[in-house]
């Protein structure tokens, strides 16, 4: 049925039953990367400008489509890491609100992508920017105008879009496209949506516009990738996400989940080098010292590793079994481990990985020794047995 996109079927075990109603059409889903800006915004976290430039040359390297560098606006030295970066291959963004001291600390930069964005919802307008809707349909036309006219390709975010009155936010795309945005974000910027309102809501969009439309999905409640995957059902274009799914708060959507979820369960492909996934969650989490959960999806220490019996055993007849996802498929390895609920099926594959060949009787015995013992590690078993 050739429902994976970029060849990686054979590398997922989720059953056919689980793409079900998915967008039938394929199409390429750029991945935009927020990691710099929006995933240093997390509390605590700072990026020197080597760390940066690091993890931008990972993200090229990664075949991310779009690198939100930083906030030009912010610092100067923000700004030196962005025109440091800017040397590099790669396709770089930055993030600027609709005014132009921000336009301009970009252009500055020599950069040649900008993010514009102002908040659109009736709550951020009254409290927030204290306005009107119709000052802030002023402000992203005379923005995206000064942008263009000083050679930047504009990407438009109305903040806070899933807040926004629909036929509000229509006329705010509509505007932003006519004015010369070539793409519209839509961010659940304080991650209200569930996946069936997403779905619902990207659904409508894209019927009333003819907008090129990603999204930006934050974790409040836990559903960011569920959010951003229902969001390319409803035939979103693209994705905002960061490394690991740092962020503001919970965080936002976390790339390695949205991309084997996009070629796991949709018609669609990311160009993704998945390979070099584990390579720069790691190095994110040392340079944001966020470390990172055991049981975290995909690049979690126990997101390949099996210490039950039962599990054990029928893995090792098909690793079908009990894996929806080929460790393979990022350059990794499945990791059988001792513990109180291993059987003499784990215990034999270890010891034969060793090089340790033991009768059943034998197996049981040591099984039976480690458990009284209450001893797991690796190296200590592997000492005792020899």
């Amino acid at each position: 049925m050739g429902c994976f996109g970029g060849g990686y079927a054979r590398f997922f075990h989720t059953g056919m039953h689980s793409r079900l109603g998915l967008n039938s059409v394929k199409k390429r889903i750029r991945i935009f990367d927020t990691t710099l800006r929006d995933g240093e915004q997390s509390p605590g976290v700072s990026f020197n400008i080597n760390q940066k430039a690091r993890i931008a040359g990972m993200l090229v390297d990664l075949g991310v489509d779009m690198i939100e560098t930083g906030f030009a606006a912010v610092s100067s030295e923000e700004s030196m890491a962005i025109r440091k970066i800017h040397e590099m291959d790669g396709n770089f963004i930055s993030l600027a609100r609709c005014n132009r001291h921000d336009i301009d600390s970009v252009i500055d930069t020599g950069i040649d992508n900008i993010h514009l964005f102002i908040a659109t919802s009736d709550i951020h307008i009254k409290y927030k920017l204290k306005t009107s809707r119709e000052n802030i349909m002023e402000k992203i036309v005379d923005s995206i105008d000064y942008a263009r006219s000083h050679g930047l390709n504009v990407l438009f975010s109305p903040e806070d879009a899933t807040r926004t009155d629909m036929n509000f936010l229509i006329d705010v795309i509509n505007t932003a496209i006519s004015s010369g945005a070539y793409e519209i974000n839509i961010p659940d910027t304080i991650g209200i949506m569930n996946p069936i309102s997403m779905y619902n809501f990207i659904h409508e969009i894209k019927n009333r516009t003819k907008s090129c439309i990603s999204v930006h999905c934050h974790n409040d409640f836990g559903m960011a990738t569920a959010n951003t995957l229902a969001a390319i059902m409803a035939g979103a274009d693209g994705a905002q996400v960061t490394v690991n799914g740092i962020g503001e708060r919970a965080g936002n959507a976390a790339l390695e989940e949205v991309v084997l979820s996009v070629h796991a369960f949709t018609d669609c492909s990311t160009g993704i080098n998945m390979r070099m996934i584990p390579k720069i969650s790691k190095y994110v989490s040392m340079a944001s010292k966020m470390y990172i959960q055991k049981n975290k999806a995909i690049v979690g220490e126990n997101a390949f590793s099996h210490e039950s019996g039962i599990h054990v055993h029928g893995l090792i007849n098909n690793p079908e079994t009990y894996e929806p996802i080929d460790p393979g498929i990022l350059g990794l390895n499945r990791r059988i481990v001792l513990g109180k609920h291993s059987g003499t099926t784990s215990l034999k594959y270890i010891l034969e990985s060793h090089g340790i060949k033991k009768s059943d009787d034998e197996i049981s015995g040591i099984l039976v020794r480690i458990k009284d013992m209450n001893i797991y590690d690796e190296n200590e078993i592997l000492k005792m047995v020899r």
